[in-house]
């Protein structure tokens, strides 16, 4: 989609960020303090963490990063993707063919007020973003440390190798060579290859700043205790309840982004002049169903929404909105997303894992028995396409010219099945193993009505190709735990691509990031070769084949069965202004919200 590596790209991008600048000096010069009375309404699924570097799932993530900032970010109309400085005053300064990044603060960030700092302003220096990384590499986090980044710092391999040894915890004092904040306001980053990724992972949550003394004094609370100097400040936190945040007055003022795409035109007049966050409060609710979702937004008490499966024929006709919506100022966004879902085997499992082929034979046959056809139908109401690689739309090396990877066939399923020994051998309707042993499928769900009925769909998918399925039912943030200590045997996943090249979804099959975010615990020198391989490489042909190269790994392996890439319906209520679908990165901070408007259409309604 677009042609970028950290050493060529550099002229272009600090063309942009100088633009970027501009933009941000002018809504300096207009600052005013967000509202309070401006009030966006969202809704998610519980979370589970506000730590940037332990949060896992994707509404963690949404809600974290309106809290914390990095060092860059994505251009919220760009298209295809583009890196700009956000923390940074500038994109990095590149060295060494590559290998050495200079990157500069702005002056005067500060992080919001807490006890911790003693009543004073503590302004944010390079040496958080040190911390932070350093957070990032901890393998007592996140199930293991970031693996890419032990091996591309220099002089990380040791201290994380000291760190998981009996009884040792990661010394945060002992330097890193290749990781050194030269002054106040000065990063240098030092690494032993050329990743193509590392502007990408600067952008990610994980690499935002955290203070080290607010951390060490929430302790065990640290994932609910957030202190940074992003957009936005945590105000309250009732979990399976709600979230509220308030602007940070800390934050600079910032203007809506300039574009020169047609499609634009009217959405940045719309904010020219507008001061950003505009948005003085963000109170998200906590809602796991849909039909209540919905409810919500109808009655004008969420301000925009994403939906699908189930209720969206209450609000599309032939993929159209209905009028009764469209006559009250509704608009309906849809886009393909670069969120993948698929089920992932774990291949520790005694029996599901494993690279024989009786057990590679099994776990493809589960995905070409599992019926993707009425997946898409009823589950999706036709707002979902077949998985046909790895990556999702949106993202780099995304092929749409690739078949789906697991057809539905469970006639082929059943023949691959006798083959392989997994047969009925006492007439009860259902298999069993080679060695003539009971088998059960389990598979693990959440116990929201969506999952229910896709768990029905599970079931009798299994039954037509006589496997025995049992569901394994808990709330999502004990699967994620249960996840990372190995104890699914399968588990239904959506993984949305925050990034364009894809780095963080091919990731989750790559061998050293097991178990963090390799929660298969596949481990396959080919697929490893490959990846590592993509790190190195730019974005290109040449990418774009080990791309290729890994989905083929996938299919012939069958760490997962991918199964679809789902369509974004996002409907958004008229008082709300600034929405745009961007694809990367999470665009709280450049909406606003016309209260007066909103009070007159629910009188109206």
């Amino acid at each position: 989609m677009r042609a970028r590596t950290p050493v060529a790209a550099t002229t272009q991008h600090v063309l942009a960020a100088a633009a970027f600048a501009a933009c941000s000096l002018l809504a300096a010069a207009q600052a005013q303090a967000a509202d309070p009375a401006k009030v966006l309404r969202l809704s998610t699924f519980d979370i589970t963490s506000l730590d940037p570097q332990q949060g896992t799932d994707l509404s963690s993530t949404r809600v974290a990063s309106a809290i914390f900032q990095a060092l860059y970010q994505y251009d919220y109309l760009a298209s295809p993707a583009k890196v700009v400085p956000d923390a940074a005053a500038a994109m990095p300064e590149v060295a060494d063919g590559g290998k050495t990044w200079t990157i500069r603060l702005r002056r005067g960030l500060r992080f919001s007020d807490d006890p911790v700092f003693g009543g004073k302003p503590r302004e944010v220096v390079a040496g958080d973003y040190v911390y932070a990384i350093k957070r990032w590499l901890d393998p007592g986090l996140r199930g293991g440390g970031e693996a890419a980044l032990t091996d591309l710092i220099v002089g990380a391999r040791e201290v994380v190798d000291a760190a998981k040894a009996p009884g040792a915890k990661f010394d945060y004092d002992r330097p890193i060579a290749g990781l050194v904040a030269l002054d106040a306001h000065t990063l240098r980053i030092r690494t032993t290859a050329i990743d193509h990724t590392l502007l990408e992972r600067l952008a990610s949550l994980p690499s935002m700043a955290v203070a080290r003394e607010a951390v060490e004094a929430a302790g065990a609370d640290v994932m609910t205790k957030p202190v940074g100097s992003g957009p936005y400040v945590l105000k309250e936190w009732r979990k399976g309840s709600r979230v509220v945040l308030e602007a940070n007055p800390h934050y600079s003022p910032f203007a809506f982004p300039a574009s020169a795409d047609p499609r634009h035109r009217e959405l940045v007049a719309s904010m020219k002049g507008v001061a950003l966050p505009a948005v003085g409060r963000i109170e998200i609710s906590i809602i796991e169903e849909l039909l209540p979702e919905l409810l919500a937004f109808e009655k004008g008490e969420l301000d925009y929404v994403g939906l699908g499966g189930q209720v969206l024929g209450r609000v599309l006709v032939d993929d159209k909105l209905r009028p009764e919506l469209a006559a009250r100022g509704i608009r309906h966004v849809r886009t393909p997303a670069p969120y993948v879902i698929f089920a992932y085997f774990n291949m520790d499992d005694a029996q599901l894992g494993g690279y024989a082929p009786a057990r590679i034979a099994l776990r493809r046959a589960i995905g070409m028995g599992f019926n993707t056809p009425e997946f898409i139908r009823v589950m999706y109401r036709g707002q979902a396409v077949p998985a046909n690689q790895l990556l999702p739309p949106h993202v780099e090396g995304h092929d749409t010219s690739l078949p789906a990877k697991s057809i539905y066939d469970p006639a082929a399923a059943r023949a691959l099945l006798d083959r392989f020994g997994y047969r009925d051998r006492d007439g009860d309707g259902y298999r069993e193993t080679p060695e003539g042993r009971p088998f059960v499928l389990v598979h693990s769900s959440m116990p929201d009505s969506w999952s229910r009925e896709a768990d029905m769909l599970w079931l009798k998918s299994m039954d037509a190709i006589g496997i025995r399925l049992r569901v394994n039912t808990a709330p999502f943030a004990d699967l994620l735990k249960q996840s990372l200590a190995g104890q699914l045997p399968m588990f239904n996943l959506g993984y949305r691509a925050l990034d364009p090249s894809g780095y963080e979804i091919l990731s989750t099959l790559w061998g050293k990031s097991s178990p963090d975010t390799n929660r298969a615990r596949f481990r396959l020198p080919e697929y490893d070769a490959a990846y590592e391989a993509f790190l190195r490489t730019p974005p290109g042909p040449e990418r774009n084949a080990l791309v290729r190269r890994m989905s083929d790994l996938v299919q012939a392996y069958a760490p997962m069965t991918l199964q679809v890439y789902s369509v974004t319906n996002v409907f958004v209520h008229p008082w709300v202004k600034g929405y745009w679908p961007s694809p990367f990165g999470f665009g709280w901070k450049y909406l606003d919200v016309d209260p007066a408007a909103r009070a007159a259409a629910l009188r109206q309604k």
